[in-house]
């Protein structure tokens, strides 16, 4: 094993590369990184439909994007602000979803790497009652 610094100056010992070959070869791994992709390639396409859709609209129905729905606020203006809501919205999804099923198997696999028994780290802030 080799030692290097890490991003607070600490020395940790580097697994050698075989333990890193195992454990993308185990389950745990293989779990997270469908976990992974089964929430970013589903959400990706959805936001990409729903992007495409404001700009097809845009440009295709005029007469419905210009329709006014209150002073000078029309449906395209609407439709274009929902995209950030939209991108927010999406974040957080994310965020719930590593906390609850990302973040407990990564840790899991750091302990396993670490050799240690996998618990939670200082990193994250627990919930306060």
């Amino acid at each position: 094993m080799s030692v290097s610094k890490d991003r607070v100056g600490t020395h940790r010992e580097r697994p050698a590369d075989d333990r890193y070959l195992r454990i993308e070869e185990s389950e745990d791994f293989r779990q997270l990184r469908r976990s992974f992709r089964g929430f970013a390639f589903p959400m990706t396409a959805a936001f990409l439909a729903w992007y495409l859709l404001y700009v097809v609209a845009s440009g295709w129905l005029r007469d419905f994007m210009g329709t006014k729905l209150w002073g000078n606020i029309n449906v395209a203006y609407v439709f274009g602000l929902l995209q950030f809501v939209t991108t927010f919205v999406i974040a957080w999804l994310y965020w719930r979803h590593a906390e609850r099923r990302l973040d407990p198997l990564a840790e899991r696999i750091r302990g396993n790497l670490e050799g240690s028994t996998g618990q939670r780290r200082g990193h994250r802030r627990e919930k306060v009652r």
